[in-house]
């Protein structure tokens, strides 16, 4: 009996190898490809946006005020991948959710360069500047890595509708009535959209945070 289980133990032993070939022949490849949206152009049923085609859309050129009045915007995309959400710092409701995910993303990419997160306030007559610094600085934000901007409103909501194809009503400064998405958009180093995630749905963030580490080092 003892020499049977002996001769198991041998054979699991030598099998290891074996099993260890097989799953780097069949899995050690990284096939994961992440989409890129909106190949064919988008839908404009409204006729909002005017520069819509129907060739692959990327996001359009556009250059507003940080937290530090420093000229920010699409120039600053190139190359880099780029996590953008919409947002104002007196949201009652998804906004505090949304920038406390946008931390995490922050801290996984903290060491990496080439990535960097936009929040852009759609209630850009309150969210001044100086207002953006100080939620900034709630939030702990790296200000060579996390950008809080300010625009003019026609041109953020321009941008936020047919520039990133979200979803974005004007509150008319009644912070209930403002209406945006939760979505944060991946954005590669050649302005494609590459996916939403929720920013209220910590899975949905930790797929973001693992699909920008794809397209970091990953094939495009």
């Amino acid at each position: 009996m003892i020499r049977v289980l002996q001769g198991l133990v041998l054979v699991c032993i030598l099998m290891v190898p074996v099993l260890i070939i097989l799953f780097l022949r069949n899995f050690g490849e990284n096939n994961y490809e992440i989409p890129v949206l909106y190949e064919n152009g988008v839908e404009d049923p409204f006729g909002d946006c005017n520069d819509i085609n129907t060739g692959q859309h990327y996001i359009p050129d556009f250059t507003f005020i940080n937290q530090d009045s420093v000229p920010i915007g699409r120039a600053d995309m190139k190359g880099k991948v780029t996590i953008v959400d919409f947002f104002f710092t007196s949201c009652p409701s998804i906004c505090p959710v949304m920038s406390l995910e946008m931390e995490r993303v922050q801290d996984a990419f903290r060491n990496e360069e080439t990535v960097q997160l936009y929040s852009i306030s759609i209630d850009p007559a309150y969210d001044t500047p100086a207002r953006l610094s100080e939620y900034a600085h709630l939030h702990k934000a790296n200000p060579d890595k996390w950008h809080f901007l300010n625009g003019p409103k026609d041109e953020v909501y321009q941008l936020a509708r047919c520039g990133f194809i979200l979803p974005t009503i004007d509150g008319k400064g009644v912070p209930d009535d403002f209406i945006h998405s939760d979505k944060l958009a991946l954005i590669d180093g050649e302005g494609r959209i590459r996916g939403y995630y929720s920013g209220t749905n910590r899975e949905d963030v930790d797929l973001l945070i693992l699909e920008t580490k794809i397209l970091l080092h990953g094939k495009d």
